[in-house]
C-alpha cells in the first residue's frame, strides 16, 4: 500500500514559493528582498518577485513582479521609481545568470555564486 499518492485535483500553481529562492539585501545590495525561481510550470517568461517594503522581510501580499527580458520592467504591483530603476539596474546587471536559473541550466548554489551586488 502506497501512502504517499497523489492528491487528486490538486491545484497546480505557476509558481511554488518554496521553489523559489529568497535573496536579501546583503546579497544583492538592493533595498528588499527579491524572490528568484526556475521556470517550473510558468507559462511566462523569466521574472523576478520584489518585495515592495525595504528590508529583510517578504510578505506574498507585499509583492511586485518584475519582468527580466527583453528588457527589465514592472509587469505587478507598485514599486517607486527609485527602487524600480535599481531593481532594473540590478537585473541588467545579473540578467545572465537570472535567465541561467530560469532555464534551470545553473543550480541554487551556482546561482547565488554568480550574482553580482548592486
Amino acid at each position: 500500500m502506497n501512502v504517499h499518492q497523489p492528491i487528486p485535483d490538486a491545484p497546480v500553481e505557476e509558481e511554488d514559493f518554496f521553489d523559489m529562492a529568497n535573496l536579501r539585501p546583503k546579497t544583492t545590495g538592493l533595498p528588499m528582498t527579491v524572490w528568484v525561481s526556475h521556470r517550473g510550470h510558468a507559462r511566462h517568461d523569466a521574472r523576478i518577485k520584489v518585495c515592495q517594503t525595504p528590508g529583510d522581510r517578504m510578505g506574498v501580499d507585499d509583492l511586485a513582479v518584475v519582468g527580466i527580458r527583453p528588457e527589465p520592467s514592472l509587469i505587478e504591483g507598485a514599486l517607486d521609481a527609485a527602487n524600480l530603476k535599481l531593481v532594473q539596474q540590478w537585473i541588467s546587471l545579473n540578467a545572465e545568470t537570472l535567465i541561467g536559473y530560469w532555464d534551470g541550466e545553473i543550480d541554487t548554489a551556482d546561482m547565488i555564486q554568480g550574482l553580482q551586488r548592486l
